[in-house]
């Protein structure tokens, strides 16, 4: 499994509140976003893991350049207007294009789940993505996804509708035919990887949803005791 990482936001909510600290490097008991990121990744079986991080961010360019691992590093130093741009910057980088997990760098979730989300994905020959979800929703702004009986994303939606349960968790498994469809987004002029995941499924690609039991988003300062809380809840 291929696994990637969008690191290339401002931070400004954070930064507006009084962390100094660029996101990727927010310590959550003792460990950057980041790093605890890719630990997880290497704990599930990466071949490769890629990065982009703007370039203002100079104290993560020097982290990144500190870290020793076992599999392929690929890191891309750009600015770009939004996520998705910095999701069609990144695919470049990416060497195996069948599978990959792509995060943002702020969900925070269960290691357990996760595996069993990667492993859901590696044995699905069906789907062409499978989009982690939950019913945890502590968002300013959340992506609803609406789902059949049986799990299918039939959409995104940015306002809550009756019977509204999950919503969308930053993490993303996608194959090939979803990378195919970076180039023609951009070009129709999309932004925000929101508006991509509806293009997902107005293309008619099969999307599945992957429930999580919670993802938390770091974007404020008050996320932060709400993450290590989570955190100490799993050990």
């Amino acid at each position: 499994m291929e696994y990637a990482i969008i690191a290339a936001g401002q931070g400004s909510r954070l930064a507006a509140e009084g962390i100094k600290t660029s996101k990727p490097l927010l310590r959550l008991n003792g460990t950057a976003m980041l790093d605890r990121l890719i630990s997880i990744f290497l704990a599930n079986r990466a071949e490769s893991i890629s990065i982009i991080i703007n370039e203002e961010m100079t104290d993560v360019h020097e982290h990144v350049k500190q870290l020793k691992l076992p599999v392929p590093l690929h890191v891309l130093i750009k600015s770009t207007p939004d996520s998705l741009h910095s999701f069609h910057e990144l695919a470049s980088l990416i060497p195996n294009r069948t599978k990959l997990c792509l995060t943002t760098i702020d969900p925070i979730f269960s290691p357990l789940e996760f595996s069993a989300y990667i492993r859901a994905f590696e044995a699905d020959n069906e789907h062409d993505a499978l989009m982690a979800v939950t019913d945890y929703i502590d968002d300013e702004k959340p992506l609803y996804v609406k789902t059949d009986d049986d799990f299918k994303v039939i959409d995104f939606v940015d306002t809550a509708y009756e019977g509204c349960r999950y919503v969308s968790g930053g993490v993303y498994c996608f194959n090939n035919k979803v990378l195919n469809l970076l180039q023609e987004a951009v070009d129709e002029g999309v932004s925000r990887m929101r508006n991509f995941q509806r293009k997902i499924v107005y293309s008619g690609l099969k999307v599945q949803a992957h429930p999580f039991s919670k993802i938390i988003d770091v974007d404020h300062a008050s996320d932060i005791q709400k993450a290590e809380l989570f955190l100490n809840e799993m050990k």
